[in-house]
């Protein structure tokens, strides 16, 4: 007998459920995809027992008869591909027809489902991939999916699940990223007991991010936009250009980038606060990671990481999302051409924002590596200790896990808490509004939000921009409002301030109309040596001086492998070096301003700074780094130092060079260069108001 077999359809089902589905959220972004595609404009999520009991999830999108609702549990039964050649420019965010018989073999799935246009639903019944019962409902138009006992039948993939706490983070999570990736729908999240998060149907980005996560993580972005065409015909392509980042494409073909960044002040440890949508899904990939901290490089220390939501829009055939079966992952087919794009728009943004650090935002400005993206007065998750509030100490987080709002002891119910013009209480966003489950208070909240005003027909739904819950326009007004202060706080406003002195002849006192700058004079100093350095290397024209006697230095022997590769470009940013032995250098010229223990500090510097590099020759891009690398070293020991005396026309020179660069924000070492003290925070300091 042989020994090969065809498997049964309840193991392939299995086998496909391992590469599909590994957790509860897993489930989640399966079937909001899927409610999505269906055209629904309000998706409800429903968990328990941070989804292992139960996930339901249910929207008003067109629905299924009963023949497609049947089908829908075959594997690679889809309705968004009718051949081959559709792979090449897929548009919506589920088509592999796997997600459904996936689930349904690994737990217990009930699918309720209408279209509207015939006399009843359908409603199906299907455990470990059997359909055990089928029969009509009067239900209303849309699909409602109950996923309960999640991994039921294959226990030993269910003790590879986290704590609830932990997996109620990850769901939490997608829904979040969900919802802003589609501010024109409305999502509702809710756990067994209380409601996690409310969004309803907004105009723009920027009033979801105020929607969900408050005006002050909003204050801390910065809007982003940008567009050019794909490469045609091998013509030359005009640089992407700024435009209004809620404006639709003007040419369907082109390449379109719009979001937010974060300033030079808000760093993070690790990458889990960069968040990429391509077409509106959710992906994760190496390429633009790189391109972005790429855009931040000598803007941040390169250890820490910026706060970056970006959507990028692009032809379906341009971008194939085939290529894994999670579908998280995608692969450009001008790979290069996707990822300059992505730097150069970020880099022209921050050159063109100058942003200017707050006083008091850079007191808390040291990385962490805690989420950003985070609303006020969050409480900790049910279950979570108090070491780790958010329950994610053992979670490898690749989402956004946001410590949204939960319940705690003594909440009071809706309505009996001050609040503001907008039906809010305290000001504080919509995510923080229902701190409990009370379905009367969130039928009031609704009616109240909801109610249709004179204009509107009885069966429109919008949100009623006339009365006191007018939330989206009032979001929108504090999303003015912030561009407006952080327009008002830039850094092109250097050159016009007035000089009030030194403190302690390491920092730069001057006087502004936004308020009190505080200038770091070494690290500005810095900054303009270091873009000075770089455009001489670019035209050849290094300034050097000679030795009057070579200097030696003594280095390792990998470190003189080391030097020989960068020697070339050594020369060419003003170092006149060569061998003196077998573990000696004789520097025998250096760039203007190095001199003494400066120099060799800084030629040891920039040597072990290259050790990582391979062996092979310098593609563009390392050249580049290593241009930066030496040009950061220079610029770093041939500064002003602190407790250094600057007399009155020096400091207005150095205030009037530090605005003509290009990142006055932080030196090439992240480190900030000037702070402000606004006008405001004096005013509230002094209880003036």
């Amino acid at each position: 007998m042989g020994q090969i077999r065809i498997l049964s359809d309840q193991v392939a089902n299995q086998i496909a459920a391992g590469e599909v589905v590994d957790r509860p959220a897993s489930v989640v972004k399966e079937l909001l995809e899927n409610a999505l595609d269906a055209g629904a404009s309000r998706i409800r999520v429903e968990v328990e027992g941070g989804g292992r009991k139960l996930i339901r999830v249910s929207d008003d999108g067109h629905g299924m008869n009963r023949d497609d609702a049947l089908l829908a549990f075959e594997r690679h039964a889809t309705s968004k591909l009718r051949t081959a050649d559709d792979l090449l420019s897929i548009a919506t965010l589920g088509f592999r027809g796997e997600a459904l018989p996936s689930i349904a073999s690994v737990a217990r799935v009930t699918l309720e489902t209408a279209t509207g246009d015939e006399a009843a639903g359908t409603r199906i019944d299907v455990a470990g991939g059997k359909i055990h019962r089928v029969e009509d409902a009067a239900l209303p138009r849309g699909t409602t999916i109950a996923v309960s006992d999640l991994f039921f039948n294959t226990p030993a993939r269910r003790k590879f699940l986290r704590a609830e706490s932990t997996e109620l983070a990850h769901v939490t999570a997608l829904v979040t990223h969900y919802a802003l990736a589609h501010p024109e729908n409305q999502f509702d999240l809710l756990s067994a007991s209380h409601t996690i998060l409310t969004a309803p149907p907004v105009a723009r980005t920027a009033e979801r991010i105020f929607q969900v996560f408050g005006k002050e993580t909003l204050s801390q972005l910065l809007p982003v936009a940008a567009e050019a065409p794909f490469e045609r015909g091998g013509l030359p392509e005009p640089p992407p250009w700024k435009k209004d980042p809620e404006q639709p494409l003007r040419d369907p073909g082109s390449l379109r980038l719009s979001g937010f960044y974060s300033k030079p002040e808000l760093q993070k440890l690790n990458r889990n606060s960069i968040y990429i949508f391509i077409n509106k899904r959710l992906i994760r990939d190496r390429l633009l990671m790189h391109a972005i901290t790429e855009a931040y490089r000598n803007v941040i220390p390169p250890t820490s990481f910026p706060v970056v939501l970006l959507f990028l829009e692009m032809p379906p055939e341009e971008v194939d999302v085939n290529v894994h079966p999670a579908k998280t992952e995608v692969r450009f087919r001008q790979q290069s051409r996707i990822h300059d794009f992505v730097r150069d728009s970020l880099r022209t943004a921050l050159i063109q924002s100058r942003p200017a650090a707050g006083f008091l935002a850079a007191l808390d400005s040291q990385p962490t590596a805690s989420p950003s993206l985070m609303p006020p007065a969050a409480s900790p998750l049910p279950g979570a200790p108090e070491s780790d509030p958010a329950g994610l100490a053992d979670a490898e987080s690749f989402h956004l896990t946001p410590r949204l709002p939960l319940p705690v002891p003594g909440s009071l119910p809706f309505g009996e808490r001050s609040v503001d013009g907008r039906g809010l209480p305290d000001g504080q966003p919509m995510a923080n509004f229902v701190r409990s489950f009370d379905p009367e208070a969130m039928g009031a909240a609704a009616n109240a939000l909801f109610a249709p005003n004179a204009a509107q027909t009885a069966g429109d739904c919008r949100p009623n921009y006339n009365g006191a819950a007018a939330y989206a326009n009032d979001s929108a007004a504090a999303a003015a409002l912030v561009e407006a202060e952080q327009s008002a706080s830039s850094l092109n406003r250097l050159g016009s301030l007035k000089p009030l002195g030194q403190l302690r002849e390491s920092f730069i006192l001057a006087a502004g109309d936004d308020g009190l700058w505080i200038i770091d004079q070494h690290v500005a100093h810095e900054r303009v040596l270091f873009e000075k350095i770089l455009r001489d290397r670019q035209v050849e024209r290094v300034q050097r001086q000679r030795l009057l006697m070579p200097m030696l230095v003594e280095l390792k022997p990998e470190q003189m492998v080391v030097f020989a590769r960068i020697a070339e470009e050594l020369e060419h940013n003003g170092f006149e070096v060569e061998p003196f032995g077998p573990q000696t250098l004789a520097v025998k010229a250096a760039p203007v301003g190095l001199e003494g223990a400066e120099l060799d500090r800084t030629l040891a510097e920039v040597i072990d700074q290259s050790t990582a590099d391979s062996g092979e020759p310098f593609r563009n891009e390392e050249l580049d780094r290593l241009r930066s690398r030496i040009a950061a070293s220079i610029a770093c020991h041939s500064a002003i130092k602190i407790n250094t005396a600057l007399d009155p026309k020096r400091i207005e020179w150095l205030l009037l060079e530090l605005a003509k660069t290009s990142h006055p924000t932080s030196c090439p070492h992240g480190r900030p260069i000037a702070l402000l003290y606004s006008w405001k925070e004096i005013q509230r300091a002094f209880h003036r108001i």
